[in-house]
């Protein structure tokens, strides 16, 4: 635990001495998740799943009211299916988990081995995504135009083989959900993709507090097989960014390779128009990234799994029955208010603790309200209270009807701050950078000693070359999207100079 008054914080590394590790304390503070005893895969404690659920809670209803509904489908998908389409095979072959045997036996030596006499006649891909086995039901399920659109989703969890892995951002299994929708016209599609977009993009900036850029990723970025990808990128506090969820319109590839097709309304036989769309607990990765800071966590209340704790200052048993009366009288209270149109979420830590280590456990935790009440605060009629977005030993002594009245406005003014700080970040970090002396610069740590502190989003012109664009990737730097809505800005590319219709994001990235 730490001891602010000598000038320490909760977690050790701080970011600006290790932003990768500090990263990893975060989590570990928090009690979000922990790695799992299978490689690169992570187990989600309690509070980490709550979060999770909080997310999954708002967007369902986001999805649900724009008209989706849920389904769902195998985890394993047969390898011919995956094959269908070739540029879909091609992206996501390196990652896939494969079972080829339905059975084990007793090994020669001890130990169990696949059973020669059990192996499967076609081998079966572990989920990456599920365009190809959703495509196989869409085939059954879409005979006429009267049966579309056709608008799924679903809930589940993927498997994605990886090397490298950090707990949320990146792990060989993940939970998510993806949509999948398909549609009689080219039109009808690509404006799902923009709705689902518009979708990620509000949740992110009112209940993540985080602000992102919407925009098209490039050719060589795009989701393999998509015709095109949309994407919203957030900048996170070592100035990187971070995809947070993408959607894709598919064309007609899909359908093809799965066989939706549909009688028109001018009975002519046609493949349908389809889309995916998904986000995954990476986005417990960002608010961690976001909003962390070097005490922990600290969540937007808006997804907090608890907005206020209530620590009762137990000192002596003579104290303990008025100390207690007046914490259930003021949880019964707080019950009866409502934030973000649902109850107010209340913890009551009453363990046999020291206040000053009990309220470094909930800091860690990043609950937006903290809340200790001993013997003169009940004679005072009063609460003493803490809020997360400001410093730890920053506190503040309000009657107790007075404080019941105020927490949701306290609480939407948190949401509020959080996203402004986030937002200020990415506008002191993107530059309008014009030459390729400058990008480098840009990229490039100065100080070695704090490597991780530099460079941001880049604004830069792009000729559209592939080669031109691969060249940022010598600096470890890759095109995050071209802006949605951007206004064309002539200009030339940072690449190569010759001419440019437009900027793009540039910047490294998770």
């Amino acid at each position: 635990m730490a001891k602010q008054k000598h000038g320490k914080t909760a977690v050790s590394p701080t970011r600006e001495e290790d932003y990768a590790e500090w990263y990893q304390q975060v989590v570990r503070a928090a009690d979000l998740a922990e790695v799992s005893p299978v490689r690169g895969c992570m187990v989600i404690k309690p509070w980490g799943y709550a979060l999770w659920e909080n997310m999954q809670r708002v967007l369902d209803g986001m999805f649900k009211a724009t008209g989706h509904r849920n389904a769902y489908f195998p985890l394993f998908i047969p390898k011919s299916f995956l094959e269908k389409e070739a540029s879909h095979v091609e992206g996501f072959a390196k990652e896939c988990a494969v079972v080829t045997h339905h059975r084990l036996v007793a090994g020669p030596s001890g130990g169990l081995i696949a059973d020669p006499a059990a192996q499967l006649e076609e081998p079966l891909i572990v989920r990456p995504t599920s365009e190809t086995i959703i495509g196989a039901s869409f085939a059954q399920w879409v005979s006429s135009y009267r049966d579309l659109p056709l608008l799924i989703n679903q809930w589940a969890n993927v498997v994605r083989w990886e090397l490298r892995t950090r707990l949320f951002l990146r792990t060989t299994e993940f939970l998510w959900q993806e949509g999948h929708t398909a549609h009689a016209s080219k039109e009808e599609a690509l404006e799902e993709t923009y709705r689902m977009l518009d979708v990620y993009a509000d949740f992110a900036e009112r209940y993540l507090a985080l602000p992102v850029v919407k925009g098209r990723k490039s050719a060589a970025e795009r989701f393999p097989g998509a015709v095109d990808t949309l994407t919203i990128e957030a900048m996170v506090q070592d100035r990187k960014a971070l995809q947070c969820g993408t959607s894709h319109f598919l064309g007609q590839n899909f359908a093809h390779a799965s066989g939706i097709k549909f009688q028109s309304a001018a009975e002519k036989e046609e493949y349908a128009w389809t889309t995916s769309w998904g986000v995954s607990t990476r986005l417990i990765g960002a608010l961690i990234m976001t909003h962390a800071d070097d005490d922990g966590l600290v969540v937007p209340p808006r997804l907090a799994p608890a907005h206020v704790v209530l620590m009762p200052l137990l000192r002596d048993e003579a104290s303990r029955p008025k100390v207690m009366a007046y914490v259930d009288e003021l949880r019964g209270r707080l019950r009866e208010a409502r934030f973000d149109d649902r109850p107010l979420e209340i913890e009551v830590d009453g363990r046999e603790m020291r206040g000053g280590e009990k309220g470094w456990l909930w800091v860690k935790r990043g609950v937006p309200v903290r809340v200790e009440i001993g013997p003169r605060d009940v004679e005072a009629g009063a609460v003493s209270y803490a809020r997360r977005d400001r410093p730890a030993a920053e506190k503040q002594v309000m009657a107790r009807d007075q404080f019941v009245a105020a927490l949701p406005g306290i609480l939407d003014e948190i949401q509020r701050t959080l996203f402004e700080r986030a937002t200020r970040l990415r506008s002191e970090h993107t530059r309008d950078i014009d030459s390729w002396a400058d990008f480098a610069a840009f990229f490039t740590p100065r100080d070695p000693e704090r490597p991780e502190i530099h460079g941001g989003f880049a604004r830069s012109g792009w000729c559209g070359e592939a080669a031109c664009e691969a060249r940022s990737h010598e600096l470890k730097v890759t095109l995050r999207c071209i802006p949605l809505g951007a206004e064309h800005e002539r200009g030339s590319c940072v690449a190569c100079g010759r001419p440019s219709e437009e900027r793009v994001i540039f910047a490294k990235a998770y």
